[in-house]
């Protein structure tokens, strides 16, 4: 029984991840990524898909979403989609907001990829719903180096995540 117990407190029973928050319930991070402050020159997603060109450094503000899974499993990896773009309603009959299912074509416009990475720019093994305590629609704002794909495509390799307050 108190090897049971040891056990518990060391994998952390009780304390809550990402994923195990609920609405205006937040957490201590304690995450080199985490940042508490808002970086002030942050560029929403949208304006970033067509302004960058090449690779530069810069701070994208973003809410976590634009799937169903926006989370990449085994890495610290999600998609971001431009604050003005609404997500669903629940009064919408939409059972995952995040998705934003109701405004979709505004989403290809206007979403980013999010890789968190160390100082040599690995990507980071681990969930970041517990790395950086965000869940499905946090609002963050992500400074690191932003490109655009041949195709398009946004992506950012963070090194540091801002968590915007939930309201």
């Amino acid at each position: 029984m108190l090897f049971t117990l040891s056990l518990m407190s060391v994998n952390g029973c009780g304390t809550k991840t990402g994923s195990d928050l609920v609405d205006g319930e937040s957490q201590q991070i304690d995450s080199v990524y985490v940042v508490t402050e808002e970086p002030a020159d942050a560029i929403p997603v949208g304006i970033a898909k067509e302004s960058v060109e090449g690779e530069q450094y810069l701070s994208l503000v973003g809410t976590i979403g634009g799937s169903a899974k926006p989370f990449v499993d085994g890495i610290a990896a999600f998609t971001i989609v431009d604050p003005k773009v609404p997500s669903c309603a629940g009064e919408e009959g939409c059972p995952t907001p995040w998705d934003y299912c109701c405004t979709q074509n505004q989403v290809k416009d206007n979403i980013a990829t999010v890789k968190i990475v160390d100082s040599e720019g690995v990507p980071v093994a681990s969930d970041a719903r517990g790395l950086l305590g965000v869940k499905e629609l946090s609002t963050v704002v992500v400074s690191g180096t932003v490109k655009r794909d041949d195709t398009g495509n946004l992506s950012i390799a963070a090194t540091q995540v801002f968590v915007k307050p939930s309201k």
